[in-house]
């Protein structure tokens, strides 16, 4: 009987523990104990998307696109002046891996372009996608530019930096309009002959040069 006695007492005396401690939980879940966040009272003005700035869009575009028709600028005058191409070669070298990623960035680019500025003004996407091509294609530029600049034709040989430089006075006949038209084609084969093995002309640059001689030719 003693032992239940002592085990009654016990009792009552825990109740009032008892208490204190299930407050206690009770008000550490109310006031941010629990793992549970709490929901939002309001919406995230960032999730909201607002009115679209179409004035701001456009001219974001139209810069974009006089971007674009800058860095082409740039790369033409390469492209028309065979003797730039040979002064830094590196520029037409698909091996080098700036070269390579700028010509892969140009097509990127030039693909993404829209006929018309106002086609991307109602289509976020093709807007952002254009415009990041665009960014990717100058930056690419400048920097296989930089490089072609500071490494000039010191990736060759002494004997193959004479034959690009003979290439690059035979070139500038075939390009003179002054010079007779069997001059200018004798020039341009011979030149040709030299760049053999060397560098590679863009089309675009040998089909500027034989349309002179030609033109010289048909007139």
């Amino acid at each position: 009987m003693g032992i239940v006695f002592r085990l009654a007492e016990l009792a009552l005396m825990l109740v009032p523990v008892a208490g204190v401690v299930f407050a206690g939980i009770g008000l550490w879940k109310r006031f941010g104990g629990s793992s549970a966040p709490a929901p939002p009272t309001h919406a995230d003005p960032h999730d909201v998307p607002g009115p679209v700035n179409t004035a701001g869009v456009w001219r974001m575009i139209t810069r974009t696109l006089e971007t674009h028709a800058r860095t082409d600028a740039r790369w033409l005058e390469y492209e028309l002046d065979a003797a730039k191409l040979l002064d830094f070669p590196l520029m037409t070298d698909l091996r080098a891996p700036l070269t390579n990623d700028f010509h892969k960035a140009k097509l990127r680019a030039d693909l993404l372009r829209p006929a018309r500025a106002e086609d991307l003004l109602d289509d976020r996407e093709a807007a952002a996608r254009y415009l990041a091509a665009v960014e990717d294609y100058t930056t690419a530029f400048d920097a296989a530019e930089t490089e072609a600049i500071r490494r000039r034709r010191s990736d060759f040989s002494p004997a193959q930096q004479q034959r690009i430089a003979r290439a690059r006075s035979l070139l500038s006949v075939a390009s003179d309009a002054s010079a007779t038209q069997n001059e200018r084609g004798r020039a341009y084969d011979l030149a040709g002959k030299e760049l053999e093995g060397l560098v590679v002309l863009p089309s675009a640059t040998r089909l500027g040069i034989e349309r002179g001689i030609a033109g010289q030719l048909d007139g």
